[in-house]
């Protein structure tokens, strides 16, 4: 049982998510306030939820340079990789437009987009870790096999007779 986080770091609050075993979906966990504390309750989230890698989206300019944004963000990593004893791996992802890429597909299902409730943060976290998750399979991403040969399983309570 292993899961990876995805975090969207802010400046006022923390989007988590968390994939789900296989390491195929990833889903809305929590928004936390960015605090001093922060880091303490995203340790105590790992070791509960069996965290084995943790993804931070990196904000990085659109020109592609590292701006004081992601130098703060950076810092988090390390101050969390300090505290986990460097047991779980942390790496950074691009997240240029996580989150408005989360806003929209918010508004697209009809949610109110409030700001101050910490989804769009959440879902912004989705946006980076199911970014990642979809690049860790490769360039077909997740397919169904698509021969019956693949899928044996298909052939069980099937109609024979035809």
């Amino acid at each position: 049982m292993s899961r990876i986080l995805g975090i969207d770091h802010g400046t006022v609050r923390i989007g988590l998510a968390l994939s789900d075993e296989m390491e195929l979906v990833a889903n809305p966990l929590k928004t936390l306030a960015a605090s001093k504390q922060s880091v303490d309750e995203i340790v105590r989230l790992v070791r509960e939820k069996h965290v084995v890698k943790i993804i931070i989206g990196m904000p990085f300019h659109m020109s592609g340079d590292k701006g004081t944004t992601a130098m703060r963000v950076e810092k988090f990593g390390d101050q969390l990789g300090k505290v986990l004893l460097h047991e779980v791996p942390i790496e950074y992802v691009d997240e240029r437009l996580s989150s408005v890429t989360a806003e929209r597909a918010l508004k697209r299902s009809g949610q109110k987009v409030d700001p101050k409730s910490g989804v769009v943060d959440q879902i912004a976290a989705v946006v980076i870790l199911q970014e990642y998750l979809n690049t860790q399979r490769g360039p077909e991403g997740f397919l169904l096999p698509d021969t019956e040969m693949d899928m044996p399983w298909m052939d069980e309570g099937k109609d024979r007779r035809r």
